[in-house]
């Protein structure tokens, strides 16, 4: 395979069944092409730390709330973990290594830290991908709790949720079931992954923008607006071969997509000089 380093582990991580792909470690691995120094195991050990901690100031009657509530003192009280409100669109905030130094990220990068805490006090927690906002919660029937890890721990309930979404969208929104669902693994790590293209697209770093394109079709092969992605940027850094290989694959898996013919003039374009 003919990837970098870091993208071989991160392929091992999650060529895995579904439930037992270590989020903790995938998540360094997608830092890894970032911080080539980068060492997973001291990450890793930093959160048994914190859980270690957390386990010692657990109450003995461990009702889920209050467990919510005594890994929130040691978070965003003592450890001083908070929303990065300031810098949100930083990529930094995105992996996993700066936030566990730094103790800020946005609210997925902040959500993964409080599920690798709680999984570690045997206390199973979801991840819950609301458009717009990233929450989890407790994965027992009926709790009916939330946690919003970037708003220092706030628990919400399924009203408190409705009205985030309105907020988001500036219009009334129906909460259907499916908004509030809990995310596999692999979307998870999607999720960061896009956060991070969009980024990184907006900041016009195209080969970082490429890198992160590449994960998301090893999550998922095939996905056709990540091959069209992937194409069109290629064709921008001047790789017109790949560019070519990809545009075309897109307009067999789509033919009658809304930018087929301007992906057809593009390819076109670029052919009578390969």
């Amino acid at each position: 395979m003919d990837f970098p380093l870091a993208r071989q582990y991160f392929y091992q991580e999650i060529h895995q069944p579904e439930k037992q792909i270590n989020l903790a470690k995938a998540a360094l691995h997608i830092a890894q092409e970032e911080y080539p120094e980068l060492d997973p195991a001291e990450h890793l050990q930093v959160l048994d730390t914190i859980a270690a901690e957390v386990q010692e100031r657990l109450p003995s009657q461990r009702y889920p709330l209050r467990i919510v509530q005594t890994i929130n003192q040691y978070l965003y009280e003592d450890l001083g973990f908070a929303g990065n409100t300031v810098d949100y669109y930083d990529p930094r905030n995105s992996f996993l290594n700066e936030v566990i130094e730094r103790r800020t990220g946005i609210p997925i990068s902040l959500s993964l830290v409080y599920l690798e805490i709680a999984q570690r006090l045997d206390f199973p927690m979801v991840g819950i991908g609301m458009p717009g906002h990233f929450l989890i919660r407790p994965d027992f029937e009926e709790v009916g709790i939330y946690v919003d890890a970037f708003n220092r721990g706030e628990i919400l309930f399924e009203q408190d949720c409705q009205e985030r979404l309105s907020q988001i969208y500036q219009q009334p929104v129906e909460l259907k079931p499916s908004l509030i669902e809990p995310v596999s693994n692999r979307r998870f790590l999607a999720r960061m992954l896009m956060n991070l293209k969009l980024i990184y697209l907006n900041r016009n770093e195209l080969p970082k923008a490429l890198a992160v394109i590449e994960r998301l079709l090893l999550l998922f092969p095939g996905v056709s607006a990540e091959v069209r992605d992937r194409g069109l940027l290629c064709y921008q850094l001047g790789e017109w071969v790949s560019a070519c290989q990809d545009l075309e694959t897109y307009l067999v898996q789509v033919p009658n997509a809304e930018d087929a013919d301007a992906i057809r003039l593009l390819v076109e374009r670029m052919r009578p000089d390969l």
